[in-house]
């Protein structure tokens, strides 16, 4: 099975998609592939389409899980800024659930 995850700077532009082949359920995902784009989505690039095509025919994927949205930042917490911060290159996701794109309500402790 190959997940497909879609994200970027806001929840209409995606610059980022990452794919990464589960061999068995509960496993992580390896090998795991990303792609970028700058400046368009990169949803509607052809070449870049073509790529994953071959990667996962490369690893024999026989079904396909996608998320329906973008669900967060390009950048990688930890590797591009801190742990435990927002990024500052990606205003829009501070204090946003990347599932819904809904502000979390910080003054809930529930």
């Amino acid at each position: 099975m190959a997940t497909v995850a879609l994200y970027g700077p806001t929840a209409t532009l995606a610059t980022k998609i990452a794919v990464g082949i589960v061999a068995a359920r509960g496993s992580p995902p390896d090998p795991l592939e990303r792609w970028f784009s700058e400046g368009i989505d990169i949803r509607y690039n052809a070449a870049i389409g073509k790529e994953i095509l071959a990667f996962l025919r490369q690893h024999q994927v026989l079904s396909l899980g996608l998320t329906e949205r973008i669900i967060g930042c390009p950048h990688e917490e930890g590797i591009d800024y801190p742990d435990g911060e927002a990024c500052p290159l990606c205003p829009f996701w501070a204090g946003r659930d990347r599932f819904t794109h809904e502000l979390v309500d910080e003054g809930n402790s529930e």
